[in-house]
């Protein structure tokens, strides 16, 4: 079954807000945007917003769709995750971490690629450059390697 979720990465000037993941939750050890699975009936926009209230204490508003990526972990016909990925710099709140992961705001030049998902390194800067895209990765059946990707810019 295809799950649906949501990645949004908040901006406050040149700084990047990351979450790295906590040990024995997926993506665990990574850095990442903060986000998660949509409820039954929410759209991605609400459930970006809900999660990234959730994960970070922020409230966010005027959040900008960057687009789709689409997960496989082995060879199947229908993607493991969908994912909707989103970005603001309107936020309001106190930055609270939880048992979702540590918070840390990165410096746009230092982003820790090397500590991502393998898949960011391609998508990510088109984000940054506030770019549409959609893309495909295939992963092995464990999520460790990434084997092939295909990701396109939009308008």
């Amino acid at each position: 079954m295809t799950m649906r979720a949501t990645l949004c990465h908040i901006f406050d000037g040149n700084l990047l807000l990351l979450q790295k993941k906590s040990a024995g939750l997926f993506g665990g050890g990574k850095w990442n945007g903060v986000g998660g699975k949509l409820k039954a009936g929410e759209s991605p926009k609400e459930g970006a917003a809900r999660e990234t209230l959730e994960e970070t204490g922020f409230s966010v508003s005027q959040l900008k769709s960057h687009g789709v990526l689409n997960f496989y972990f082995g060879h199947k016909a229908k993607p493991d995750w969908i994912v909707y990925v989103f970005s603001t710099n309107l936020f309001k709140g106190k930055l609270v971490s939880n048992e979702e992961g540590i918070l840390q705001w990165f410096h746009l030049n230092e982003v820790p690629y090397d500590e991502m998902w393998e898949d960011d390194k391609h998508w990510l800067p088109l984000l940054l450059e506030g770019k549409r895209f959609n893309g495909d990765f295939y992963f092995n059946k464990n999520g460790i390697k990434l084997l092939d990707f295909n990701l396109k810019t939009t308008h």
